[in-house]
């Protein structure tokens, strides 16, 4: 790096929930900066007036805040580069349309998007690439004043330089080259005012002294239009570098049919903050060494440029719910509880209002004996009936067949009995219990562990007995066998 201060930039369109993708391109931002202490700019593209929505910019703000990731400057923050909304930079664009325009470099366009439509189907008619054909290149005030008097309402287009060779080093892909004969005269400005993305980009990007530029593939066919613009604007060239699409397992664009692909739908699943920037992290960019787990500091640490892939990164679910496990298994019960109760309402477990400290203790309780078998939060509800329910219902019938064994009336009997005398009733003394049973009644463990666990869940797997029993309580456990030996 340079002496010059790295500045990237975060520049979403609020037009709907934040995609998963979107974030991916964030994190990489930030960790560029963060590494070489430099600042990320977050800036919202808002010139699509139909589709933007406040609301949307607010959820982007609120996942990048859950996600870890911060910025020195942008809405909310401000800096000496505002305003970093594009609808409120509209005259600054003007003023920099009116020096094109007087240099000869844009001109105004009076095409109907009729005229415009029939064009490009008449290039495809004949297998030719759809460009516009420069129609009004060259009007002459007259020319103009009669189409304005048509009561048509010019775009203006920026004149492209013929046969120039646009070249430009990525710093995912290495040298990338196009021509211009293949870009054409484009729309700058659309016929209400607003610039398009393509103009209002580079402006902004130039104004706020944005050093690096790191987005999406898909941005990867508008950079030579860009660069023609910078330079016609005298303005410096940022470096740039285009990130792999992301894509489903069967290697199609993700999409809806994949799953969830919003993270505010990963935050109400339950999935944790730190977990998905793991993840995310790890969709496009390989680290140097075969680990997998990564703090947020410690991907500072790790991260660049030159270690992002130029194929396609696969968003794999499972490797996703993996990496969560782990995260779920470091964190305190407290925590995933605090996760869990929405689910647990949602499914009738719970209220929604009025716990109470004890049962609030008690859930707490519960998470700790099976958050090592839960991948994300919303998965805690597979798990729940056995604690919640103590109609005990067998899972098949070599379940209940089991309890017909000759020895389980032997075992229970011993069970019951020690279980009354239990001082205390937690993990370790229940894991006492268990064990001197099987000394006691020289049985194989399995011919004791299994028949208690079935007679308390019906199901012939689950979580430990002695992380189960406590949880469920004395009195409660010794219903549950008393109910359930009774149908056999």
């Amino acid at each position: 790096m340079t002496n010059e201060q790295l500045r990237v930039r975060f520049a979403p369109s609020p037009t709907g929930p934040f995609h998963i993708g979107g974030a991916r391109s964030a994190l990489f931002n930030w960790l560029l900066a963060k590494k070489h202490s430099g600042q990320m700019v977050l800036r919202i593209e808002d010139t699509d007036l139909e589709r933007s929505r406040r609301e949307s910019e607010e959820n982007i703000k609120e996942a990048l805040k859950w996600l870890g990731m911060d910025w020195g400057e942008g809405i909310d923050v401000g800096g000496p580069y505002g305003p970093y909304r594009q609808t409120e930079r509209l005259d600054i664009y003007k003023q920099y349309t009116q020096k094109l325009l007087d240099a000869g470099l844009a001109y105004f366009c009076y095409c109907t998007d009729e005229e415009l439509e029939a064009e490009r189907q008449e290039h495809l008619a004949k297998g030719q690439t759809p460009l516009y054909s420069g129609r009004c290149r060259n009007l002459t005030l007259e020319d103009r004043k009669r189409l304005e008097a048509e009561g048509r309402k010019p775009t203006v287009r920026f004149r492209v330089p013929g046969g120039k060779q646009i070249v430009f080093t990525d710093l995912v892909r290495g040298t990338v080259s196009f021509e211009s004969d293949g870009v054409g005269d484009y729309v700058i400005v659309k016929s209400d005012g607003i610039p398009v993305y393509n103009y209002a980009v580079v402006i902004d990007d130039a104004l706020m002294r944005i050093t690096h530029v790191i987005r999406a593939e898909e941005h990867l066919s508008n950079t030579p239009r860009q660069i023609l613009l910078y330079e016609a604007l005298g303005f410096p060239l940022p470096k740039f570098g285009h990130i792999s699409l992301i894509l489903g397992k069967d290697r199609t664009k993700m999409s809806k049919r994949h799953g969830a692909t919003s993270v505010e739908q990963y935050r109400k699943l339950g999935y944790l903050p730190e977990a998905l920037v793991n993840f995310l992290a790890l969709l496009g960019w390989a680290p140097a060494g075969e680990q997998e787990l990564f703090t947020l500091d410690e991907l500072v640490k790790e991260f660049s440029m030159d270690r992002v892939a130029k194929n396609p990164a696969v968003f794999d679910v499972d490797k996703l719910n993996w990496i969560n496990a782990q995260y779920i298994k470091k964190s305190t019960p407290e925590r995933i509880a605090e996760l869990a109760l929405p689910h647990l309402a949602e499914a009738g477990y719970i209220k929604d209002t009025g716990l109470t400290p004890e049962k609030r203790a008690w859930i707490v309780q519960f998470v700790a004996a099976v958050q090592d078998h839960i991948s994300y939060a919303a998965q805690i509800v597979d798990h729940a009936d056995i604690f919640f329910n103590d109609t005990v219902a067998f899972e098949n019938q070599e379940a209940q067949e089991m309890l017909r064994d000759p020895d389980v009336s032997r075992v229970m009997d011993v069970f019951k009995e020690k279980l009354a005398a239990l001082e205390e009733l937690n993990a370790s003394a229940v894991q006492g219990l268990l064990k001197s049973m099987v000394k006691e009644l020289k049985l194989p463990g399995k011919k004791v562990y299994m028949p208690i666990r079935i007679a308390l869940t019906g199901q012939m797997h689950g979580p430990e007995l002695h992380h189960f029993i406590p949880v469920i309580g004395r009195e409660r456990v010794l219903q549950r066998i008393t109910a359930t030996m009774a149908k056999i």
